[in-house]
């Protein structure tokens, strides 16, 4: 992973996570549900553990508590990482 993180980036590795969980591509869009997209408490506790120690992001679970879409994932993820 480059030493350079942006929204792409998190989006990019966000996005392959979700399909390593079983999600498919064309399901990830900003305003996917991830209740719809099948992923549950455990999964997101699997992805902030891949998130900070992939990219570095320091992400908590409880970081998402709030979270019910995608696109809140992805500004949760870049608000943690100081891009927004």
């Amino acid at each position: 992973m480059s030493d350079v993180i942006d929204r792409t980036a998190i989006a990019t590795f966000v996005t392959d996570a979700l399909i390593e969980l079983g999600v498919d591509r064309s399901d990830i869009v900003p305003d996917a549900a991830l209740d719809d997209l099948e992923i549950d408490s455990l999964d997101m506790v699997e992805l902030s553990q891949s998130i900070k120690r992939e990219l570095g992001v320091p992400v908590k679970p409880k970081d998402f508590d709030d979270v019910e879409t995608f696109g809140q994932l992805l500004t949760v993820c870049c608000t943690r990482a100081g891009l927004e």
